[in-house]
């Protein structure tokens, strides 16, 4: 039986990111990645297969080469049980690898639900992390002409838009009011659903897929009210769930929603058992509520918290929750979210206050590249502890989301930002005068003087 100090299941972000931290602290010791395929797709990228990348050769993450630069055994092959009263992994292989510590990476898998009749014909199909599957749907949407995409989370717009640019006629669906609904308040979701619009995509929101009909192949899609449209090819992005049957099947606690059960140091119930990435269970920082968050940025902060955990307990070193953010590009228009939606924070009953500041990304707005910059702020009504945020703005709204991320994070509230300085220039930034995430700051620091 071989033996390694570290044993990782799972090759995407998760496992790499375990892999690399982990060796970093713990350097003496051994580590040994298994992944089920050789090639490892870039999960974001995903969409973008479709059209911007061309191919999926060229949204491969260079695994193997990151893990041989870091003195990380790699192999391939399929873990089928976990013995950890033994502290030993069987793999499809008859490989059988014995550990210390055992990190679970196994990420998750898309959702076909079963009760969507015709989900089996030939022209249904999901957005998996499977390059074989991916190649094949991409020829097999070849000859396709119209496409229906089912869901309007991110991956669902994106796809659409990638399709879009293909030349398909992409018709976006959303069983909920708004596209990306859970992600923005209604007056930047309505925004982006403009945006899509004027790029020639046709987006029907709150109704959902009834039916895909067709004998063999898809021939059209009926939906819950009665709407028929023709269509040659169904993709359903309809959600994700975690790969957690083999820890299930351990006796590792897996929670009532799939999700393997950890503590903010990303262990287990089980001694030296460790899990992290989509397969791991997740709390909202702000409410603290169990959420089924599914990201790659998040996956590689609890990777990070394992890796440094493995052999000793950092007691500042915890994940203490879920921020959420996401943000991705139609065209040079990028927008992004953070934290909680004022529309969620009423639901969970947190008092709130929000402002929404529009400005321009350059200074003087009159500049060839400028872009009407949108920020929305949430804080807590009575502390203006910072709970949320939205950009839409240029390809630079990604990294204005990660420091309304950072802010949320460390409890920062309005007054902070109020004394936040800021390097700008003409042609990379906003004016300091007029800077939209400070500005939106400014307009709730004086709703709660008025409130006082």
């Amino acid at each position: 039986m071989k033996q390694t100090d570290v044993l990782i299941i799972g090759g995407s972000a998760g496992g790499m990111v375990t892999a690399t931290t982990g060796k970093a602290h713990w350097p003496e010791k051994s580590f040994t990645l298994v992944k089920k395929q050789k090639d490892v797709m870039v999960p974001c990228g995903i969409p973008y297969i479709f059209g911007t990348l061309e191919s999926s050769e060229k949204n491969i993450m260079p695994v193997d080469m990151m893990m041989e630069k870091n003195g990380v055994e790699s192999l391939v092959d399929e873990a089928v049980e976990i013995d950890h009263k033994g502290k030993k992994v069987h793999f499809a292989s008859g490989e059988i690898i014995g550990y210390q510590k055992l990190v679970i990476a196994t990420g998750s898998a898309p959702v076909k639900p079963k009760w969507l009749k015709g989900a089996d014909l030939e022209g249904v199909f999901v957005i998996p992390k499977d390059k074989a599957y991916l190649d094949d749907m991409r020829h097999k949407l070849g000859t396709a002409k119209k496409v229906a995409v089912i869901g309007a989370g991110f991956i669902g717009v994106e796809l659409s838009d990638e399709l879009n640019k293909r030349g398909y006629e992409v018709t976006l669906i959303e069983k909920l009011p708004h596209i990306l609904n859970l992600a923005f308040d209604v007056e930047l979701s309505e925004k982006i659903h403009q945006m899509l619009t004027d790029r020639g995509i046709r987006v029907i929101t709150g109704v959902g897929i009834k039916e895909v009909g067709g004998s063999k192949q898809v021939e059209k899609i009926t939906l819950e009210d009665g709407q028929v449209f023709e269509m040659h090819a169904v993709v359903l992005s309809m959600g994700y769930r975690p790969n957690s049957e083999l820890a299930k099947k351990a006796g590792i606690h897996v929670d009532e929603d799939g999700f393997i059960s950890v503590d903010e140091y990303m262990r287990t119930h089980e001694p030296d058992v460790f899990a992290v990435g989509d397969c791991a269970q997740k709390r909202d920082f702000v409410t603290r509520r169990r959420v089924p968050t599914m990201l790659a940025s998040t996956a590689c902060a609890e990777a990070r918290i394992a890796g440094m955990n493995l052999f000793n307990l950092h007691v500042v070193k915890t994940f203490s929750g879920t921020i959420a953010i996401y943000s991705t590009a139609i065209g040079d228009t990028g927008f992004g979210t953070a934290g909680v939606t004022e529309q969620r924070a009423q639901e969970e009953g947190i008092e709130c206050m929000s402002a929404l500041f529009e400005g321009v990304d350059r200074h003087p707005g009159n500049l060839p590249d400028a872009k009407k910059q949108i920020v929305k702020l949430v804080t807590a009504k009575h502390s203006g502890v910072i709970i949320g945020g939205e950009v839409i703005g240029g390809l630079e709204a990604g990294e204005l989301t990660n420091v309304i991320g950072l802010a949320i994070q460390n409890r920062m509230t309005v007054n902070n930002l109020l004394g936040m300085q800021i390097g700008t220039h003409p042609c990379l930034t906003a004016s300091p005068a007029a800077y939209p995430l400070i500005k939106a700051a400014e307009m709730i620091a004086i709703s709660m003087l008025r409130c006082k």
